[in-house]
Formats: C-alpha cells, structure tokens, sequence
C-alpha cells in the first residue's frame, strides 16, 4: 500500500499550458535536466497543487483554481512571500523557488516550490504505519508543538509586522466572515444567522500574544518523515496565513477535529483521523497547548465555534462555484451537506436550543 501522497493525472479542465510552464522554469530556475512532465495532486479544495518533475528534480507549482474567484482569496504573491520570510526561522515551510505574474504564461500569478516527499494522512491512518495509541498520541502532541512553534516566533524579527493587523483581528474575522458567507450562500444553504450573531456577541478582546497563524493547520497539510512517521517535516498550504490571534488558528484546527464521541452526522463528514484510540481529544488538544505555551487559554466554546463555521464558509464557498457551474469537479457537489452539518453542529456548541 503506497502510504506517501501521490499525484495523478491533471483533471479535465484544469490542465496548464505544458510548454510554457517549462520554459519559464527553464529561464528562472538553473540546472533543469530532461523532459518536464505534469502531474496534479488530488487533494485539496482551493488553490490547485500540481507536481512538476524534471529528471534531476521534483517541485509543486501552485495555482488559483479557475473560474471565480472570492476577491481576497488566492493571493499567490502574498503565499509566496510568508513562505519566504519563514523557511529560516521555521524549518516545516517549503522552499519557495519562484513566482510570475506574467499572463503569458498561465494567465494567472503561480508560484513553484520545493517538493517536501513524506506521508499526508487523510480520513485514515494506514495500517502499514503500525502505530500504536502510545505513537499516535505523540503524534498528535507533536502536531500541537509544530503548531505552537509557530505562533511563537517574532514576527516582526523576521520582516512580516506590515503582513496583518493584530489589532481588532478577531472583530475583522468575524464580519468578513459573515459578509463571505452571506455573499455565497445558495438557495439550499442554512442562513447561518443565530450563530453569527452569536459570535458577534460573544467575541473575546485582541489576543495580549499576536503571532504567524497559518490558518488551516490541520493533518492533511502536515507532512511527516515515511522513515519515521512520528516526525513532521512539512507543513504545507499557506493560502490564509497572517498575523493575528493564536487562538483563532487553535479554533480553526478545533473546527476539523471529529472525536469518537461526536454524533454519526459528524462521523460521516470526517476527513482526518481525529478519532483513533490514542488520539487528543478537542479538550486534551486545549490543555496540552496551554501547557507548552504557559499562556492561558480562554473562551474555547468562542474559538470552537468560529472554527465550524469558518470552515462551513470555505465549504460554501467552493459550493457556490459548483452550483454556479464555474467549475466541474465532482467532489464538490456534497460541500452542501457539510454546511449543513457544521451549521448544526455550531448550534449544539454555543448552546442554541434545537
């Protein structure tokens, strides 16, 4: 069983221009040996991830998915720069290699970097992996220190102060999320509207410790070492990082995280392998982060449940250029379900009855 994230063909209609992507690699980045071939990755529901492989090299270009596009979402540039300023001061980011905006190219901005090889878990950790509890609880502590290690690295040592406004993030978070989710909602949608009021009412005041937050630090955007799959050497997808409460990043990771204990509607939408015996749970997650951080962690139910429904927001999202016809991809088709699921389950977490 092949326990390392693979490629596979490009799917119909997200295919690049082949000849054109070579030769710009060829003019930017030295020493490119033999033929190049494409291949894309399956994962993912955002930006579009494709493997680029000449013989002497393998890289990842990435892309904006074609079709409309949220007007702040998908900034290539923006990505490939925080890779820049981290990668010395946070070895889990790929190296960036290079970047265009050129339309002749690809008709959008893109940018290639290094390819880090290893193990991606999704829905399931493979049995090949034989992890016990014990092992996969260390894992999961190590997934929270890679994730802590970030936020607590000076920003403004390393030239991102002007990447993010740490002051009002929260209040900016949550009206831009809620404008996001009204401007994409679609006739079979749940309005949303207890829970966003809800968090409007209940947001907690700016964090006394603003950081680098990622954003979408979850399991299938870690990347660990297939000689030892206790260790994480990657971390990858760096689309919504910026400046702000580390919390809210801590919140947003909560949003992914499906326990044994949580109802069959919840169990059905997994996708990450959040509920193997020897797993955190959401609290152990919690307190395990407050102890390495020393820092007091406050207002979890908040953070828990701006996590469903920021994710319910990108799934709506994605939604909406399926039910608009701007895309064709197939897997996007049940993004409904999950609204309506984290809709549900975000009522269950702040309390509203039914």
């Amino acid at each position: 069983m092949e326990i390392t994230d693979q490629a596979s063909e490009v799917r119909s209609g997200e295919e690049l221009n082949i000849a054109r992507v070579e030769s710009f690699l060829r003019d930017t980045i030295p020493s490119l040996d033999g033929k190049m071939t494409l291949r894309q990755f399956p994962g993912g529901h955002s930006n579009l991830t494709y493997l680029v492989t000449f013989k002497n090299r393998e890289m990842v270009l990435r892309r904006p998915p074609f079709g409309t596009k949220a007007k702040t979402a998908h900034d290539m540039n923006r990505e490939y720069r925080i890779l820049h300023a981290l990668k010395p001061v946070y070895p889990y980011c790929p190296e960036p290699l290079a970047y265009s905006e050129d339309p002749e190219v690809m008709g959008c901005p893109f940018y290639v970097m290094e390819r880090i090889p290893g193990i991606i878990l999704r829905r399931e950790i493979p049995d090949d992996l034989h992890l016990s509890p014990s092992q996969v609880e260390a894992l999961f502590h190590r997934v929270v220190e890679t994730q802590y290690a970030l936020h607590a690295l000076d920003y403004r040592k390393i030239g991102l102060e002007n990447f993010g406004k740490p002051q009002g993030y929260v209040c900016r978070q949550i009206d831009g999320w809620s404008s996001r989710y009204r401007a994409a909602r679609t006739p079979d949608a749940p309005d949303f509207e207890a829970v966003m009021a809800w968090l409007q009412e209940n947001q907690p005041e700016d964090s006394p410790h603003p950081g680098v937050i990622h954003n979408d630090f979850k399991f299938d955007n870690i990347v660990l070492d297939s000689r030892d799959p206790l260790k994480i050497i990657g971390v990858l997808d760096w689309e919504m990082a910026t400046i702000g409460d580390p919390l809210m990043d801590l919140g947003s990771s909560l949003g992914y995280w499906v326990e044994r204990s949580d109802p069959p509607e919840m169990m059905a939408l997994r996708t990450l392998p959040t509920h193997v015996e020897g797993a955190l749970t959401r609290k152990q997650m919690v307190a395990y982060y407050e102890s390495i951080s020393g820092r007091s962690v406050d207002h979890m139910t908040f953070y828990h449940a701006f996590g469903l429904f920021r994710l319910a927001v990108i799934a709506q999202q994605i939604y909406y250029r399926f039910y608009h016809g701007q895309t064709r991809d197939q897997r996007f088709k049940s993004m409904i379900h999950l609204v309506t699921t984290l809709e549900k389950t975000a009522g269950r977490v702040i309390g509203r009855p039914g």
